[in-house]
């Protein structure tokens, strides 16, 4: 009984077969594996599926860079007058042609565009600073603050923003100041209340607690975890401010209360050929196609950023 039991107890020797490496086809067989990407990896993975969504971005990219290049190495200044090349067509000389006064009007709309451009993204991203801050308080205080918060929100909100514009340029001037100025004490009431409604519903969420518990402030808490995981709509909130404020800027040019001459932007350009659009056209559909093109584009931009950073739109 005790030979059994000591027979049972033994271990059994593999044999030496057992330990002959497999090979290759066999050792990957169940093996799957995905590459590990980050969330602006995968976003721009995304994003670059929608071809209407890059292109626009292309154009947007382009159109600053010429803004910037084009007047710089042009031989033809935005407001160099020459009294010998008065309304001329579009030529090789000229591309776009020439203004009542000889100017090219090709880079008489790059540098519109230097304006214009600068206007929307300075005006977007400064109220994306203030909407953020003031939205990202609102929501995650609550309470009497809130609603002391966003009765001023709706008080500012209820006042025309080209009242506010008018006012301003009465005091300061038509300047690129007075125009941004005016554009941005108001716009930045949407954004505030896209972030005040991210986080009222993010502050309740298990990371929020956690972090609360572990001992992280509150305003780590804010801006640390809530905003950023309210950046998807904010940044499509943001490529969507932009065309508003060039459109914004346009019109105040147009009616003839924008930046003033020589200085041009997309606006003063369309308002400088409409006095003589019944003799030559052709020179008020550049500076409206710019506008039109850049505004497209923006849009479209922004579409495509929606459908990139909402898991849910995927």
């Amino acid at each position: 009984m005790k030979e059994i039991i000591k027979q049972a107890s033994a271990p059994n020797p593999l044999p030496p077969d057992a330990f002959e490496p497999l090979p290759a086809s066999e050792k990957n067989a169940e093996f799957i594996a995905m590459e590990s990407k980050t969330f602006l990896q995968d976003a721009w993975r995304n994003f670059r599926r929608n071809k209407l969504a890059l292109i626009s971005l292309c154009f947007i990219i382009l159109m600053c860079l010429m803004a910037i290049f084009v007047p710089i190495l042009s031989p033809y200044t935005y407001d160099g007058m020459d009294g010998s090349a008065l309304n001329q067509l579009p030529s090789l000389q000229h591309w776009f042609g020439t203004d009542k006064f000889g100017r090219d009007i090709f880079v008489r709309v790059m540098f519109g565009a230097r304006i214009s451009l600068a206007v929307g993204f300075a005006a977007a991203g400064i109220n994306m600073v203030i909407g953020i801050v003031y939205g990202g308080i609102a929501g995650y205080v609550g309470g009497k603050a809130d609603l002391i918060m966003m009765r001023v929100v709706d008080m500012l909100y209820s006042i025309p923003n080209l009242l506010y514009i008018i006012l301003i340029m009465l005091i300061f001037g038509s300047n690129m100041f007075s125009v941004l100025l005016g554009i941005c004490i108001s716009s930045w009431v949407g954004m505030a209340r896209l972030v005040r409604t991210q986080v009222m519903s993010l502050k309740e969420q298990e990371f929020s607690l956690a972090a609360f518990v572990m001992g992280a402030s509150k305003s780590r808490i804010l801006f640390k975890h809530l905003i950023i995981n309210s950046i998807g709509p904010i940044i499509v909130s943001l490529t969507l401010m932009v065309p508003s404020a060039i459109f914004q800027e346009s019109f105040l040019g147009f009616v003839g209360i924008g930046i003033s001459a020589p200085m041009s932007s997309w606006g003063t350009l369309a308002n400088d050929a409409r006095l003589v659009i019944n003799s030559y056209p052709l020179q008020i559909v550049w500076p409206v196609l710019s506008i039109c093109l850049t505004m497209l584009a923006l849009n479209f931009l922004g579409d495509g950023l929606g459908e990139a950073l909402d898991p849910k739109k995927r």
